[in-house]
């Protein structure tokens, strides 16, 4: 009888899985085995670690309790697992992240000094990364013809999960409990909840996602971050079933589902671009702002961080934030532009804050994410757009519905204050606080720093 591992990371199901087919066609019994990485887990919040061991268990328990659990560095856990069941190869999902290629390098040695192999078949990706350059040969950086050509390329379709496995069984660690997240409200983990919210958003939000998605006070987005982070659902998957979705409706449906597809490109996107500059999960991908002057995190940014800036748009994400452990796109990318261009302070230092909370936090779509806000990045907003927070209140929350849900005190302020309550008469109701900056002001400081960055480096 021979066995085969099939080592789980950032794929924890067993539908549309094709290093866990191939493990099945190697041997008569498969061995699932997750490793829990102090590298991976010391950076991560209390939330993504909860979320983490939830997805696990209900792995375990469609496993039969047959989840191979262990604790440490993969480099000596890994090979002593396949050396315990006999294993000549262990099957993985490539990962294109700075930490795993040199993680799975060290992996890949270990086992081949011991007679055994590493096998990687498909990744977390539509298209993985470093499969598609530009006419020149090289990486892209700039998204709308990345999207045709990754739309051009194309990808597989999803593979059935594979039936009458015989899984192995050996001896792991407990998965830990989950830290104490106090009142945080997750959603819920693993491959079943995930197919059913992508069931709900085919059937429910799609509908008019075109037009909606940026409406943060309506259930617009697909709400599948979490689940495509931890690969309870592979993008595959998610394709395959929006092209079925697309046909069942008009011209407006299929306009609904090329806008969300073009979404699911962006993370294939921003995955190729750290492959190809892992550099950029730390620092500018860019120097065009080499020479900006930044200002150190202070009172003001510790105020955002627990969502009191006294300018609501911006307090109702951190605040959904601090609940939920998410936010839509949009409201991202306001957090994004009032950290560099109203407080002045370095990307890094938001995008770091954002990875402690987000359930969904993601290295490449957070990091990049919001350097193309802060102008240093892939497709670079440019400096001088700098978000109006009550503007953007007022575009994208009309009537405040957003945030009378997350500011308790704002609930009874007029539709024509809510985005800026401290011109009341009296001022902010009672318990919330004035702004800490002054919008126009630091417009204008932050557009100084640029032209003389620009002029530095001229």
């Amino acid at each position: 009888m021979t066995v085969s591992v099939c080592w789980l990371r950032r794929d924890l199901r067993l539908g549309d899985h094709p290093a866990l087919c191939a493990a099945a066609d190697d041997g008569d019994e498969v061995l699932v085995l997750f490793v829990l990485d102090d590298a991976l887990r010391r950076p991560a919040g209390a939330v993504r670690l909860a979320y983490l061991y939830r997805c696990l268990r209900e792995l375990d328990e469609r496993l039969s309790g047959r989840l191979c659990v262990r604790t440490g560095d993969p480099t000596p856990v890994v090979p002593e697992v396949a050396r315990a069941v006999g294993a000549r190869r262990v099957h993985i999902s490539a990962d294109y992240g700075p930490y795993g290629q040199r993680r799975d390098g060290a992996v890949r040695r270990a086992l081949e000094s011991d007679g055994r192999e590493l096998v990687a078949t498909g990744s977390p990706y539509a298209v993985a990364p470093g499969r598609l350059h530009t006419a020149g040969g090289t990486p892209f950086r700039v998204f709308t013809p990345f999207y045709r050509a990754w739309t051009a390329h194309g990808w597989r379709a999803p593979v059935a999960e594979p039936s009458g496995v015989r899984w192995a069984r050996l001896s792991g660690d407990t998965i830990a409990d989950d830290p104490d997240l106090g009142d945080v409200q997750l959603p819920p983990a693993g491959e079943a909840a995930a197919r059913r919210r992508l069931d709900d958003f085919l059937t429910g939000p799609l509908t008019g996602y075109a037009q909606r998605r940026d409406v943060p006070g309506e259930d617009t987005t697909s709400r599948l971050s979490p689940y495509l982070k931890y690969g309870c659902l592979h993008p595959r998957t998610v394709l395959a079933a929006l092209a079925d979705r697309a046909t069942d409706g008009g011209a407006g449906r299929a306009a609904d589902a090329e806008k969300f597809r073009s979404e699911l490109a962006w993370r294939d996107f921003y995955a190729d671009v750290l492959a190809a500059n892992p550099s950029s999960a730390r620092v500018d991908l860019t120097d065009s702002l080499a020479a900006m002057s930044y200002s150190r995190p202070g009172r003001t940014f510790e105020a955002w961080k627990w969502g009191e800036t006294g300018f609501p748009i911006v307090d109702a994400g951190m605040r959904q934030l601090l609940a939920e452990g998410w936010m839509p796109n949009r409201v991202r990318m306001i957090q994004a532009s009032f950290v560099c261009k109203d407080l002045h302070v370095h990307w890094t230092h938001g995008a770091r804050w954002f990875l402690e909370r987000l359930v969904d936090g993601d290295l490449a779509s957070n990091q990049h994410g919001w350097q193309w806000t802060a102008g240093t990045g892939t497709d670079a907003a440019p400096y001088f757009r700098v978000f109006n927070p009550v503007s953007q209140g007022r575009t994208y929350d009309p009537d405040g519905t957003y945030v009378r849900r997350w500011i308790p005190q704002l609930r009874d302020v007029p539709r024509t204050k809510v985005h800026e309550p401290w011109t009341l008469p009296d001022g902010p109701p009672a318990g919330y606080p004035a702004p800490v900056v002054d919008h126009a002001v630091e417009r204008r400081e932050a557009l100084a720093r640029y032209e003389s960055a620009r002029d530095a480096r001229s």
